[in-house]
């Protein structure tokens, strides 16, 4: 099933089931999704819908610590659970091990040797595995390995 009907889908359920901030934060994702639609002017594919879903999984993060900065944690609490929701969208993420060995082996691929090359090796990691790995993480250990 294609991400956007999985999305219709399980708003209809959350409508059913009365599940008031589900349905609210999957109706503000399916609005952000056909929004940035009709910007670009093309119809989205399973890769950009995810695109979407993680920028808005990372503004919600930032909301959270602005609200806890703040001293707000009911919205920080609210903030979260509409992360939650997002993230279901999203594959399962790989964790830093298994995104150290994908970054030796790109460092193999790309000849990599200093930071300098950073590049070259965030490219084929982030085009291979993009969905799966968060960018800072693999920024970060990239950093390392060839630090």
């Amino acid at each position: 099933m294609a991400l956007m009907e999985k999305i219709m889908q399980d708003m209809k359920e959350a409508m059913k089931s009365k599940e008031k901030e589900r349905l609210s934060t999957i109706r503000m994702l399916v609005s952000e999704i056909k929004k940035r639609q009709i910007d670009s002017g093309k119809e989205f594919d399973d890769n950009d819908i995810l695109g979407v879903i993680k920028s808005m999984v990372k503004s919600r993060e930032d909301s959270v610590k602005a609200y806890r900065d703040g001293g707000r944690e009911d919205l920080a609490e609210k903030e979260e659970r509409e992360v939650e929701v997002l993230k279901s969208y999203l594959p399962k993420q790989l964790s830093e091990e298994e995104i150290a060995n994908i970054v030796e082996e790109a460092i193999k691929e790309s000849g990599a040797q200093t930071v300098r090359d950073m590049g070259k090796v965030m490219k084929i990691v982030m085009g291979k595995y993009g969905s799966q790995v968060d960018g800072k993480t693999v920024n970060k250990i990239v950093k390392e390995k060839l630090g």
